[in-house]
């Protein structure tokens, strides 16, 4: 606190901290303070004097506003709940002369909104001195001046009030003048110098006196002024005002040089005695806004009148003869108010950003409007713009809450401008706005949405894997990582494979990519899902169908079923020879893996024995005879026929169709000489190799053998004695009957059939059975000097020596060679002779003929060498026997 030296002051002082004057009007609360107390100062305890809970001070957000935003004197200590001094307190510098200087400053606190007015009364203390305006005050007065005179002298002021301000003054003491002190309108004090005793200018033309003026504080302050007194000659009149107060009435906001009032003083003194000049006493810094003039008296307006500044202006006006004859009248101007304030907005408080999730009649923030004109045009009321979610609901005296009135969704409106309008009650009225911006908060309540309910995607097959198929879209209105989408395949299945084996997404962009190539003839569709994902919390997904088709491509050629596509056998048809023209005689059915028009099969003969003879059905793969079958026609007819599909570019597959003109079986003179295929298996290729390889190894050995064992021998034996065998039936070679071969221990007989499945024979041992056998005249046979024959081909030279010693003798032998195992071997020697013969013959022939003579070979030394069951077993030799002949 302030100490001072004076015993009242300081009992003021004590007072003033020890009582705390409460005035409750409507809830509010008032204190009273000495002025310049320090920072931190306890005014009082407002949380106990309110009956506040000091607990929620903090969490309400306690705090002391003005209801114009100036400056805040006080705050709280939300610890303690003190109203503590916040800036210094200067009564003179906030009130000036008002006899009450009352502090108005508002403690608000939130959730909910609570609004209490405190009034802190301040009081003054003796801080200013008395002053003079001017340093020195100058008089002249006539020496004529009759004792009694007055001379009025400016008053000093004193920034304080009541007892502390200028209470009196004091005069040195001289011998001319004495000092009356005299009180005004208003109470403010003033003095007159006296003339106490008569002057005389000759004796005395200048004085000097010292004027003292003194306030009532505790301790006393004082100021002081040297009044230098001219003694003139006679001038015996001063001026006299008309009245001694004048009054007037001026709205606020005149223009300059406005004409307030004129005021008049008359001298009844002539000449320069007599001439009057005007002017303000003492003119303050608050009416420091009117112009005198010194002449014609007129007050006209010199600065900016502001009724909200100061309503009442009162100052003192002299009037001066040309002697120095001084008078005094007050004037009193009265501003009204004038309309000139528009309304301003305080956002007090504001809740910013807002979730979007929030209910409604939220209260969201803080208005408060202030107008600083008086009575109606004060009156304020408040709006807002229409279409918003929000509303100003009013509270307390000009503050109003800022609510939301429905339901936010961030995704169709993110950020608001609101806009709020004050207009007051005035005439004309004004008004004014003030945009609060506020932002809504995301909350992910926004699944990712597809753009379409489902995709398609084609793709041709074959594709390369790692190729685009499609691309899904999901868009997720949310905003930042709530709207960032991923995308994910589902776990599924794909013709029992996981459906990731199959396509991939790109998880940022949703590109699906194939992994592996597709196959139509495997699948033609197949169904993905795929999940998007927001990276909300929690997350958000929902999911789509792609369905995949497979389009075909054409990369299947024609499968032929029938016949059997060349070089896997040996297909021949019959034809009778009295087929007429459009008969039936085969059918190639063939089938394409692909579909659709890639599957469209088309027939054509390509080449024929003969080219007129057949025709085949464009579509249907049917053969028929184009003409009556004639004796002309070669009854051996080859076919090749192509099929091929309707593709782009189109495939094709060829087979060859064997065509027999006979009415029967045994008709068919030779089968041999139908041309096979010159594409073999590899089987025969490694047969022929291997049999050459063995036939030389065993030449060189045969001969040496041969040629001891004939070297031993005395007697010839007669090798060729017996008739010739003649077979009972001619049968071409490569239809054989093993009866009687003395290779197995009984005979067997088989169905023979034609075939596609074989790749080395042109028959297919299917059954043997023993009973119910075919008498010997109706089965097939073959005699021992057809076994000879094999081996012999008609374009083969010397072919008719061949039959006739080879033969027989083979025969002979054979059936005696339990009898004569010398003579077995030589027989096997010729055959050997025989077969090899045939093989260095047929070398320019296809090797299906090559084949026969090489197994004839490879027997005979086999059974030269008596080894037969040991180096072949029983089913090949059978095979073998089959193949050659023998």
């Amino acid at each position: 606190c302030l100490t001072m030296g004076y015993g009242r002051f300081a009992l003021f002082c004590g007072l003033a901290f020890i009582l705390l004057v409460l005035h409750p009007v409507c809830g509010d609360v008032s204190y009273s303070i000495p002025e310049e107390m320090k920072r931190g100062s306890v005014i009082g305890n407002i949380a106990k004097d309110l009956g506040l809970d000091l607990g929620r001070l903090s969490a309400r957000k306690a705090r002391i506003d003005t209801e114009d935003n100036s400056v805040k004197y006080c705050g709280v200590n939300l610890n303690t709940g003190d109203l503590i001094v916040q800036e210094r307190i200067d009564r003179e510098g906030l009130c000036a002369k008002k006899a009450s200087c009352v502090l108005k400053q508002e403690l608000v606190l939130e959730n909910p909104l609570e609004l209490h007015r405190v009034s802190i009364r301040v009081q003054d203390i003796n801080d200013n001195s008395p002053q003079f305006k001017e340093e020195s005050l100058k008089f002249e007065t006539n020496e004529l001046a009759v004792k009694g005179t007055r001379f009025s002298l400016a008053e000093a002021h004193d920034g304080d009030i009541g007892e502390n301000a200028v209470q009196g003054y004091s005069l040195q003491q001289n011998d001319h003048f004495k000092l009356n002190v005299n009180t005004k309108a208003g109470g403010r004090k003033y003095g007159e110098l006296v003339l106490d005793k008569e002057l005389d200018r000759e004796d005395k033309k200048e004085m000097m006196l010292l004027l003292t003026a003194f306030d009532g504080g505790s301790p006393q302050r004082s100021g002081t002024v040297v009044i230098h007194v001219t003694v003139l000659d006679a001038n015996d009149n001063v001026p006299v005002f008309s009245q001694t107060v004048y009054k007037a009435s001026l709205p606020e906001n005149s223009p300059l040089y406005t004409l307030v009032l004129a005021i008049s003083a008359t001298d009844a003194d002539e000449g320069i005695y007599g001439e009057v000049t005007y002017e303000f006493d003492h003119v303050s810094d608050e009416n420091n806004v009117f112009s005198l003039d010194p002449k014609s008296g007129e007050v006209r307006v010199a600065g900016s009148i502001d009724y909200e500044k100061v309503s009442s202006h009162e100052m003192q006006i002299s009037a001066k003869d040309g002697l120095g004859l001084v008078s005094y009248a007050t004037l009193i101007i009265e501003i009204t108010d004038v309309n000139d304030n528009a309304p301003v907005i305080y956002l007090k408080s504001l809740t910013n950003p807002i979730p979007e999730n929030v209910s409604p009649v939220t209260e969201v923030g803080i208005i408060n409007v202030q107008d600083r004109d008086s009575e109606s045009n004060r009156q304020v009321r408040c709006s807002i713009q229409q279409g918003a979610p929000f509303k100003l609901v009013p509270s307390i005296k000009n503050y109003y809450s800022l609510v939301t009135t429905g339901q936010l969704d961030r995704e169709l409106l993110s950020d608001y401008n609101i806009t709020i309008t004050a207009t007051d009650e005035g005439s004309p009225s004004l008004s004014s706005s003030k945009t609060v911006q506020l932002s809504v908060a995301d909350i992910n309540d926004n699944p990712p949405v597809f753009e379409e309910q489902s995709y398609s995607a084609y793709v041709s097959e074959n594709n390369k894997p790692g190729s685009t198929l499609c691309s899904v879209t999901a868009r997720d209105p949310d905003w930042r990582q709530n709207g960032t989408v991923i995308y994910s395949l589902l776990p599924g299945e794909v013709n029992g494979a996981p459906v990731s084996s199959y396509v991939s997404v790109n998880g940022d962009t949703g590109v699906i990519h194939a992994v592996r190539s597709f196959d139509y003839e495997q699948f033609r569709s197949f169904k993905v899902q795929v999940m998007a994902r927001d990276n909300g919390s929690p997350p958000l997904s929902s999911n789509v169908t792609v369905s995949v088709f497979v389009s075909d491509v054409n990369d299947n050629s024609p499968q032929i079923l029938y016949p059997a596509p060349e070089g896997n056998s040996f297909m021949t048809e019959l034809v009778p020879k009295a087929a007429h023209g459009g008969s039936l005689v085969s059918k190639v059915i063939a089938v394409d893996a692909d579909s659709g028009q890639n599957a469209w099969l088309s027939y054509e003969i390509v080449k024929s024995t003969d080219p007129g003879l057949f025709t085949i059905g464009v579509h249907s793969g049917e053969i028929r005879t184009q003409r009556d079958i004639s004796e002309s026609d070669s009854m051996k007819q080859n076919l090749i026929v192509a099929v091929k599909d309707n593709g782009q570019p189109s495939l094709s597959a060829t087979c060859s169709m064997y065509l027999l003109i006979s009415d029967n079986l045994a008709e068919v003179p030779e089968l041999k000489d139908i041309s096979y295929d010159e594409k073999n298996s590899k089987l025969t290729s490694y047969l022929i190799i291997a049999l050459v390889s063995v036939s030389t190894f065993f030449l060189t050995f045969i001969i040496i053998i041969l040629g001891v064992r004939f070297c031993r021998r005395r007697k010839p034996r007669l090798l060729f004695d017996g008739a010739v065998a003649i077979p009972s039936a001619y049968l071409p070679p490569n239809y054989a009957d093993v009866d009687g071969t003395g290779t197995l221990r009984s005979a067997y007989n088989y169905d023979a059939y034609l075939t596609t499945g074989s790749r080395t024979s042109d028959f297919k041992f299917v059954t043997s059975y023993n009973d119910n056998t075919l008498p010997a005249d109706q089965t097939l046979r073959k005699s021992p000097s057809d076994f000879a024959d094999v081996c012999i081909k008609d374009d083969i030279p010397f072919k008719g020596v061949f039959s006739r010693i080879v033969s027989p003798l083979y025969s002979f032998f054979y059936q005696h060679q339990q009898h004569s195992r010398s003579c077995f071997h030589f027989v096997s020697l010729c055959v050997f002779m025989s077969s090899w013969y045939s093989v260095v013959l047929e070398a320019s022939h296809p090797p299906e003929t090559i084949l026969r003579p090489l197994a004839g070979v490879f027997i005979s030394l086999c059974l030269w060498t008596n080894c037969v069951s040991v180096i072949i077993p029983q089913p090949c030799m059978m095979q073998l026997q089959n193949l050659s002949g023998v």
